[in-house]
């Protein structure tokens, strides 16, 4: 019988953090699905701890920077939206 991975959790979660995330993803979500997928089965074989770890650490780096591209875009519709160009300080 197999013994379980206990950092098999947090790699599903970050899977579906990732996925939820690539949603909203500017190239789209196939586009983004695909790549995540063939990410995660390019490392399915790693069985040392440590670089599970950094595996992980990587993926929410990741995330941290959709957030932050996600918080951009939303900045500039939002100037966009209610700053015309006449209003600009110089």
């Amino acid at each position: 019988m197999k013994m379980a991975n206990p950092l098999r959790g947090e790699v599903l979660n970050l899977y579906k953090n990732l996925l939820f995330l690539g949603r909203d993803y500017p190239k789209g979500a196939d586009y983004f699905k695909k790549r995540l997928k063939n990410v995660f089965l390019k490392n399915k074989d790693v069985k040392d701890p440590e670089k599970i770890k950094e595996l992980i650490r990587r993926g929410e780096f990741v995330i941290k920077e959709l957030e932050a591209l996600y918080f951009l875009r939303k900045y500039r519709a939002m100037k966009q939206r209610y700053y015309s160009d006449d209003d600009k300080i110089n």
